[in-house]
Parts: structure tokens; C-alpha cells; sequence
């Protein structure tokens, strides 16, 4: 489907990667894996047409529509969202318009005899011929079919699009994605606004529905599920593995393991070399024999091993003051916004050193509970904090409020207390802000940075209730690693707010489920909530066939 052959891509002086190559072949679905700036972005933008290389091509077979979704994009305005999504068919429409064009001008004309009038009748019937073979003519019912599966409700069809915030608004750019059935669809981060919901129901449309995919994504378990071939941008080259991402780890710790002993090897052939070389210079017999050496080691290609990022950092909460034994007991709360009820009656109790999760579709009130216990908007009911509760709270916002004049390292280090002060290299090395990054200004860091710097900030704070609403929207695999190692040796109680299988999984015991204006409480992990949810679902469907 698409050929990549020789690309190359230099940045001011450096290059990014050079001479790759590689068939996206029908069928695959592909993750593109690599460490941050490691160009996984640009590759993808390279494939979609909508950045060019320094050197090399990328073709594909005439008529083959490639789709793309960016990280961050703009909808227009002006346009409901069933409009909006149904541009996907814009083709057909024209299509159609064209149509109706040429049989009003038959309709009108009377040179029966005429060439012309003949090859007008030839044009709207190759025309409609092509257009009723198209699948696509019902497309309302595909429309609906999509834009609920990814969270909309059918009220939300008629709003204009400018009334949605901009995650929804990447699910309309994904919906008409995904109505354009192409033959290659790139997603750079897709789940970032996603619900668990809505992430199911892609995975399931990407394994049964598309041709080919190629994702960049920080959610493993998506990418687990969804992948067969795992291609790695590292050091200016790939690697390409015919395995989903777990395996894919495994074998690329076996080939870094080969590549050391392989260097190893080297680098003692080459001191063993230079001895004889240093030992034997003046010696008139070994002349040729250190002129031989000489020239091998001037043409000796030298072995190099995959960077790997060992900063065997273990980020420890400091010990969170003893808290009573509920910290959080809620009892009837409901919370409304004029007409529109967002949940009723919600009564449950989180004990002193639990993890739970709240989960369920967008807009069901999550983040308005987290509210409602922080104590920053009034709802029904009565929510009681038990004693000495000192809560460290993060949410989206929390980046805003960083002071932009600080740098990088000042903000953290203001709030680093006793041994972990020693580690503040290291720990924004962890988060992305290892070397120069770490004296930027504050104010001169992308929304996605200041919400890194934001999480560091949080975690060196004394507190025994912690409260995380999408923690992991904009950190990396191992970032994400590092920071659920942490939570879970965590000595108070957490409630996180996420849509992270991958993270939940193991971290929490409870989850609290939020939809239909109402709390439910279930005491599983999140894999088997979600396994009693789908058999719930079924259940339900069975009911109503």
C-alpha cells in the first residue's frame, strides 16, 4: 500500500533518521514506537503527505487515501456535529450534486440527435453507475453508528460543533476518519480524549474494520490489543518487528543484549590491536604486521548499541501524615447545573489507605465528584473529609497555575524536600526534562510540558489523600511506570480519575463506576470490572433482540 524508500530528515545540522525503509503492507496495523523526539511524529506527518523529507519517497498505488489524525487539530465552527462528521462523504455529495446537474440539463435540452447530447447521457449514466455502487449511499445510519460508539448521544447530533470541548471535537475528526473507510489510517495519540468506552469500541473497529493502521499511542494496552507489528525509531534508524508491543520488548532486550556482547567482543579486539600496534612499532620484523593492524582499525566498522534510557530512577512519595480512618464519606450527594442532572443520590465511603478508580463515559460527572470533594463547587447531600485529610490534587488546570518566570528546575526544586533533593536530575530526566530542558522558563513550555511538570510538583508533596484526574494523558510508557510504581507503594489513599487500563490495572481495588445520573460501586480491579460490564452489555442486548 505505501513504499517508504531511503527517507531521510536532517533538522539544523542534525538528522532525525537516515536511509530508512519499509512496506506498509494491507492488513497490518502497525505501532510506531521510540522514545520521545525520537521522530515517531514526523514520520507519521511524512506518511500523511503533510511534511516533506530531506531526501528519499514515499508512494503509494493511484488512488490510495491514506487518513490522518493529528495530536491537536481544528474543527470549523458553523457546522452541527452530524454535519460535520458527514463530511467524511463530501465526495458522494458531490457526486450526487452532479448528478442531479447533468439530468436537469437533459431535462432541458432538446438536440435529441446530437453528439454531445449523447455523450451527456453516456457521462450521468457512468456517473450513476459508479455512485450506486458505492456502499456508502446510506450513510446516515454509518454516521450515527460511529458518532455513538464514540461517546456522542443522538441530542448531542444536532449541536454545533463550537459547543464542544476540543477532545470531543478530535472524536468528530475521528469519526470522519473513520466513515471515509481509507486504506491507511494514522493516529498520533488517538486515546488522549477518549473514555474506557470509547477506546473499546476503536479497538474493536480497528481490528475488525480497517485495512491498514499505523498508531503512535502511550497506552499499552490499545496498543497491545490493536497491533500485530511494532516498528521502532531509535539512534536515526528502525527496527522492525513482525510482534505486538509485549513481545516486541522482549526481543528488543534480547537484540540490546547481543549488541553489548558483541561490543564487548570489539572493544577487547581493538585494545588487544592497539597493544600490539604500540608494543611492536619499532620492531623491523612486525613492520607488516603493524602497518596490517593499522589498516584494519582505520576500516573497522564499529559495533554500537541501542540507547536505552537506565536511569534506574524509584520516585517515593515521602510519608503521608496519618490521616482517620475515612477520608472520604459521601452520603446522598447529587449535583445539577440548572435543568440538566448530572448524578443523584451517590453514597459511598473510601477508607483510610484505599485505591480506587472513578470511571465511566465523558460528561457523567466524574471530574464534578472530584470537585464536589475538594469543596470547590456546591452540590446536594453531605461529603464529610475525615480528620487531618490533606489532599494533593491534580487535574488538567493544575498546569496553568505554575509560575511561567520560574524555570524548569526552580519550580521543582522550591518544593524538593530532604534526600529526593539530590535526585532532581534525575527525577525531570524521568519526565522529560533531562539537560537544557531543565532551565526553560515555565512560560515558554507546551501545554503537555507544564502537565509533566505539574505531576512532579504534586509528588513531592507531603499528603495523605491524593487525587489524580487523567494523570497520564502526556507521559510516556515508562514515565507512566515510574509514576504507578510510585502510587502503589503510596502510604495514604488515591482516587484516580482515568481511562488507562494499562494504569489501573493492579493499582486499584474498587471502582466507581459514573453514568445514568448515578455512582455504582464495584469491588474489582478494573480488568474485572470491565469483563462483568461487557457480559452486562450483552446481557442487555440479548434482552432487547
Amino acid at each position: 500500500m505505501i513504499s517508504v524508500d531511503g527517507l531521510t530528515v536532517e533538522f539544523s545540522g542534525s538528522t532525525l533518521f537516515e536511509n530508512i525503509s519499509f512496506q506498509v503492507n494491507d492488513g497490518d496495523r502497525i505501532a510506531l514506537m521510540g522514545k520521545n523526539g525520537a521522530g515517531k511524529s514526523t514520520l507519521l506527518k511524512i506518511l500523511a503527505g503533510v511534511q516533506q523529507p530531506t531526501r528519499g519517497s514515499v508512494t503509494a498505488p493511484k488512488g490510495t487515501v491514506v487518513a490522518y489524525l493529528p495530536q491537536h487539530l481544528m474543527t470549523e465552527d458553523h457546522r452541527t456535529v452530524f454535519e460535520e462528521a458527514s463530511l467524511a462523504f463530501a465526495e458522494l455529495f458531490a457526486m450526487e450534486k452532479e448528478i442531479e446537474e447533468l439530468n436537469k440539463e437533459l431535462s432541458e435540452r432538446t438536440d435529441y440527435e446530437s453528439d454531445s447530447y449523447m455523450e451527456l447521457i453516456e457521462k450521468v449514466s457512468t456517473l450513476s453507475e459508479k455512485y450506486y455502487s458505492i456502499e456508502e449511499t446510506n450513510y446516515e445510519a454509518d454516521v450515527e453508528k460511529t458518532l455513538l460508539g464514540l461517546g456522542f448521544l443522538r441530542e448531542d447530533f444536532t449541536k454545533q460543533t463550537k459547543e464542544f470541548s476540543g477532545g470531543w471535537r478530535m472524536r468528530i475528526e475521528l469519526a470522519k476518519i473513520l466513515l471515509r473507510k481509507p486504506d491507511v489510517i494514522l493516529l498520533d495519540e488517538p486515546t488522549n480524549h477518549l473514555d474506557i468506552e470509547s477506546i473499546q469500541w476503536l479497538e474493536e473497529f480497528l481490528v475488525e474494520s480497517a485495512k491498514a493502521v499505523i498508531v503512535i499511542s502511550h497506552d499499552r494496552a490499545f496498543v497491545d490489543n490493536i497491533t500485530t507489528r511494532t516498528i521502532e525509531v531509535t539512534m536515526g534508524r528502525i527496527y522492525d518487528y513482525k510482534v505486538n508491543y509485549s513481545h516486541y520488548l522482549e526481543l528488543r532486550k534480547e537484540r540490546r543484549e547481543q549488541q553489548q556482547k558483541a561490543f564487548e567482543e570489539q572493544q577487547k579486539m581493538i585494545a588487544e590491536t592497539k597493544d600490539f600496534i604500540e608494543r611492536f612499532k619499532g620492531t623491523y620484523s612486525k613492520t607488516l604486521q603493524v602497518q596490517s593492524r593499522v589498516k584494519m582499525l582505520e576500516k573497522l566498522e564499529l559495533v554500537e548499541v541501542d540507547e536505552e534510557d537506565t536511569s534506574a530512577l524509584h520516585l517515593k512519595f515521602p510519608p503521608s501524615p496519618r490521616s482517620g480512618s475515612f477520608p472520604v464519606i459521601a452520603d446522598r450527594v447529587g449535583k445539577s447545573y440548572g435543568d440538566h442532572l448530572v448524578f443523584k443520590d451517590a453514597s459511598f465511603t473510601i477508607s483510610r489507605g484505599e485505591k480506587v478508580a472513578f470511571v465511566g463515559k465523558n460528561g457523567e460527572g466524574k471530574s464534578t465528584m472530584v470537585k464536589c470533594i475538594m469543596d470547590e463547587i456546591k452540590h446536594d447531600g453531605t461529603l464529610t473529609l475525615g480528620h487531618n485529610v490533606m489532599i494533593g490534587y491534580f487535574a488538567q488546570n493544575q498546569a496553568s497555575l505554575l509560575d511561567g518566570e520560574l524555570t524548569v528546575f526552580q519550580t521543582i526544586d522550591d518544593v524538593a524536600k530532604g534526600e529526593i533533593r539530590n535526585k532532581i536530575k534525575d527525577l525531570l530526566g524521568a519526565f522529560m526534562f533531562g539537560g537544557e530542558n531543565s532551565t526553560k522558563k515555565v512560560k515558554v513550555l507546551s501545554g503537555g510540558e507544564r502537565t509533566r511538570l505539574a505531576m512532579i510538583k504534586l509528588l513531592l508533596e507531603p499528603v495523605n489523600l491524593l487525587i489524580l484526574d487523567e494523570p497520564t494523558n502526556h507521559l510516556d510508557m515508562k514515565t507512566k511506570d515510574i509514576l504507578k510504581t510510585a502510587l502503589k507503594d503510596f502510604d495514604g489513599t488515591l482516587i484516580v480519575v482515568s481511562h488507562d487500563r494499562d494504569f489501573l490495572d493492579g493499582l486499584v481495588t474498587k471502582v466507581y463506576e459514573f453514568g445514568h445520573q448515578r455512582v455504582t460501586e464495584h469491588l474489582d480491579g478494573i480488568y474485572e470490572f470491565l469483563k462483568k460490564k461487557k457480559m452486562e452489555n450483552l446481557h442487555e442486548i440479548e434482552r432487547k433482540s
